[in-house]
């Protein structure tokens, strides 16, 4: 089976964000299939632009996967015209480079951007194969509750393509079952859920070194880290005042990897408030992720205190978890269901800057506490969020969908 994935703001292993799509690109390879990515030469983390003197570039990497990137606009971290300009460039120039992509069994959309998805099924049908819709954020519930998307008529047409697109996909996956209703009360007839999860592998027999203490000097202290986008959407200011909250607890630093749109105004806003207790760090591929987690004592997943918010799995909580570290959650919903199950770590109200604080200085104050949530949390997540696991359900979606299922284990 040939699977053609488009998906502009896709990670390889070598890049900083989310690598769902490569990790289960890769296991679909090894299993005997081959796929083909259509991706921006943008990154959706950083901002940065790749060389863009072709307008197409090829590479594969060393399982066998082709990735072609598009030249695309660099604002993912500008206005929201820009943005909207530069996923309307990439969905057509999308859709005109998967053209040329011959022999496919199944196209694969990805939502957000929800433009990309319109390249996808216009491919799927060109091409007449069967159209997967993967759903990872609900937009633009998302982006009107939070107030990106305002105009009204810009409302009406963004929920208009999202029931549109709904409706002509022969398949959606969501990847969390908080999304299920919306998705189906909005024309999505055959429905999987294909979590967030993890590679417990990457966790384990880690390098010698710590990064991030070594590096920064903060070899004697408490760190609690964020990893992760500096978005609107991440609260992060609820954890300046936290941390300003615990300015007089000496031995505790807030450390922030990562990068976005909101992080140059984080940083004046630390520096403004005196904050020596924030070190912002620059963004590290995923593959090196692993290292910076098992360097810190415990981790934080933070969301803004949106109704909306409570549908989702981020994705950083199963890193958190598998790296053993002990969770602060500001996030409510279905994400505080697995963590208490685990029993992971603490939960606390998104937007509470007191209870943020609360939490951290008794992690601070107990580390064995905080080392049992860690193992507990590590366990929990190799029995039910192993993404070797999940890529087998998404791969069991596709060969059920395209009628192909003569991809083979290597052997």
């Amino acid at each position: 089976m040939h699977i053609l994935l488009i998906h502009q703001a896709f990670a390889a292993l070598d890049e900083a964000g989310g690598t769902r799509h490569h990790e289960f690109a890769r296991y679909f390879v090894q299993h005997g299939h081959r796929v083909t990515v259509i991706t921006g030469q943008t990154s959706y983390m950083t901002g940065a632009r790749r060389p863009t003197s072709p307008w197409v570039t090829r590479e594969v990497d060393d399982q066998g996967v082709e990735i072609i990137r598009c030249r695309s606009v660099a604002a993912w971290h500008k206005s929201f015209v820009q943005r909207l300009v530069n996923f309307l460039v990439f969905m057509i120039l999308a859709f005109f480079t998967g053209l040329r992509v011959r022999g496919v069994d199944l196209v694969w959309g990805t939502s957000p951007p929800i433009f990309q998805a319109v390249s996808a099924v216009l491919l799927a049908r060109f091409k007449r194969k069967p159209f997967l819709l993967e759903v990872r954020d609900l937009w633009p519930y998302f982006a009107i509750e939070v107030g990106v998307l305002t105009n009204p008529l810009l409302i009406g047409l963004s929920r208009w393509l999202e029931r549109w697109l709904y409706r002509r996909a022969d398949r959606v996956v969501i990847n969390s079952p908080g999304f299920y209703k919306h998705v189906t009360d909005r024309g999505a007839l055959a429905v999987d859920v294909v979590p967030n999860g993890v590679d417990p592998a990457m966790f384990r027999n880690l390098p010698q070194g710590k990064p991030l203490r070594e590096t920064y000097g903060l070899e004697q202290e408490f760190v609690l880290l964020y990893a992760g986008a500096h978005g609107m959407s991440n609260d992060l200011d609820t954890l300046l005042m936290a941390a300003d909250l615990l300015r007089q607890e000496r031995g505790i630093r807030f450390v922030l990897l990562g990068d976005g749109k909101e992080k140059p105004a984080l940083r004046n806003r630390a520096q403004a408030m005196a904050l020596d207790n924030v070190l912002f760090t620059p963004p590290v591929p995923k593959q090196q992720i692993p290292l910076w987690l098992s360097d810190a004592d415990a981790c934080l997943a933070i969301l803004r205190r949106v109704e909306a918010y409570k549908t989702t799995y981020p994705n950083k909580v199963f890193d958190y978890m598998a790296a053993g570290k002990p969770i602060v959650l500001a996030i409510d919903g279905v994400i505080r269901e697995v963590v208490e199950t685990a029993g992971a770590g603490i939960f606390v109200q998104p937007g509470d800057p007191g209870a943020l604080a609360r939490a951290v200085l008794e992690l601070a104050r107990n580390p064995q506490r905080a080392k049992s949530m860690g193992s507990a949390g590590r366990n929990y997540v190799e029995a039910h969020f192993n993404r070797g696991k999940l890529a087998g359900k998404m791969l069991a979606v596709m060969e059920g969908l395209s009628g192909d299922s003569t991809g083979m284990a290597p052997g």
